[in-house]
């Protein structure tokens, strides 16, 4: 199971490869323009909120560390996204590496307010890469309402 989900998120990779190329004919400054209909978010922060997600869930969650979130900094261009998802490629491989053989595990731990929550490292590998094609939908959404025709960026392309 471990060899087809590092498969899996090599196909994540592939696609977000083919977000960064897209982005990368964008106009600099429109990575960062807000977007009114995305709560005035930008493409740039919407990148790094996807980044953030892994954070959460795969280090401070499932690992219990804390490690801090993402800033601005990390997305005013697109060579710190670029970069940004870097230490992501490695936090995934990691937990990958971590869980391989308790991928269906129960990890219960403690969220907020005295609540619990339990979650496999299935769970949340699948949450996390599915929450980042989510937003990779609205991001291709946002370039289209800033005036530019977004490419095919699926896992399988044409």
């Amino acid at each position: 199971m471990y060899t087809a989900l590092l498969h899996q998120y090599q196909l994540v990779m592939s696609s977000r490869e083919a977000v960064f190329n897209y982005l990368d004919t964008l106009k600099p400054e429109d990575l960062l323009k807000p977007v009114a209909s995305f709560n005035n978010e930008s493409i740039g922060s919407l990148m790094i909120h996807s980044a953030d997600t892994y954070t959460s869930w795969l280090v401070n969650f499932a690992r219990q560390e804390s490690r801090p979130f993402y800033t601005a900094d990390n997305y005013k261009d697109l060579a710190s996204i670029r970069a940004t998802f870097e230490q992501i490629n490695l936090i995934v491989n990691d937990f990958l590496n971590h869980f391989k053989d308790v991928l269906d595990a129960p990890l219960t731990l403690p969220k907020k307010e005295g609540m619990e929550l339990t979650l496999s490292p299935m769970q949340l590998f699948t949450h996390v890469i599915t929450h980042e094609f989510h937003h990779k939908g609205q991001i291709m959404n946002m370039s289209r309402q800033l005036g530019y025709t977004p490419v095919d960026t699926d896992v399988i392309r044409f």
